[in-house]
């Protein structure tokens, strides 16, 4: 009975904050909009058959793609930098700790525009190459692919960061020097012993960055401008320009039932409990 008592108030919040609305959203998903504004019956899968079109089905295969190339990249950076952070002294440890967890204190929206001004036609990279005669004229930096995909991997790669460095701070090093004892090179220990023993945190990270990355739509709007659309954006532009909230519920409800699939495959691919530290 104590025990219920102490789950009472989680239960409560979980069933106000979370199942009402996502019973609200998918509820809406299914209605009409309105003649001015707001929804109207009867019940239609309608808005689900939209998504369909080629234009809708174009930006959510965007949406995952931009989602797959950043977590690949965030990956790529991040693992061998979350690896020599294990493996460093504890002063250095916690110095690039220190420089992992700091962009924190500042506001996303702040430091993604921050990038925004350094890559302006007259900002201080085009500036800087202007000044030392590599380019003759400004290069298009912002509001391109490339800018968007930048602006995600600077949000996320911590995210990828603080897994694997957990797996990696945990791993029995003995396992790894009883295969370069056994006559296997650096490379071939790498992938045969730390790379599997570490892949739990490889997995929590790739989860964590490929998740959030199809749905940053502010990143869309301050460094892809109009070249790139992405699902968050196409949610946004639905529920608050269009008006239209029941196809923007439908987009909501796809983007959740892919985040779904996705956990799906975290566990079926050996994924624990998400654990940073």
């Amino acid at each position: 009975m104590r025990a219920f008592w102490l789950l009472l108030p989680m239960g409560v919040i979980a069933l106000l904050f979370v199942a009402v609305p996502l019973i609200y959203v998918i509820a809406l998903s299914f209605l009409h909009r309105g003649e001015m504004m707001g929804v109207t019956g009867p019940a239609t899968i309608e808005n689900y058959l939209r998504m369909f079109d080629a234009r809708y089905a174009r930006v959510m295969l965007d949406s995952i793609s931009m989602a797959a190339y950043t977590t690949v990249l965030s990956l790529l950076i991040g693992y061998p930098f979350a690896y020599y952070m294990a493996r460093a002294t504890p002063r250095w440890r916690n110095l690039l700790m220190l420089l992992v967890i700091v962009p924190f204190w500042t506001n996303a929206l702040v430091r993604v525009y921050g990038w925004r001004i350094l890559l302006l036609a007259n900002g201080p990279i085009n500036t800087f190459l202007l000044r030392i005669g590599l380019i003759d004229r400004p290069l298009k930096l912002l509001f391109t692919y490339g800018a968007m995909l930048l602006g995600m991997v600077y949000s996320l790669l911590p995210f990828m960061i603080l897994p694997v460095y957990s797996s990696v701070e945990k791993m029995d090093w003995q396992c790894e020097a009883a295969a370069r004892d056994l006559g296997a090179g650096p490379w071939r220990a790498f992938w045969t012993v730390t790379l599997p023993l570490t892949l739990p945190g490889v997995l929590a990270g790739c989860l964590l960055v490929f998740v959030p990355s199809i749905g940053l739509f502010f990143i869309a709007d301050l460094l892809g401008g109009s070249q790139v659309i992405v699902i968050g954006n196409l949610i946004r532009d639905q529920l608050l320009k269009a008006r239209d909230w029941p196809f923007g519920a439908a987009l909501s409800v796809a983007l959740l039932v892919v985040t779904c699939l996705v956990l799906v495959g975290y566990r079926r691919a050996g994924g624990k409990d998400l654990e940073v530290f």
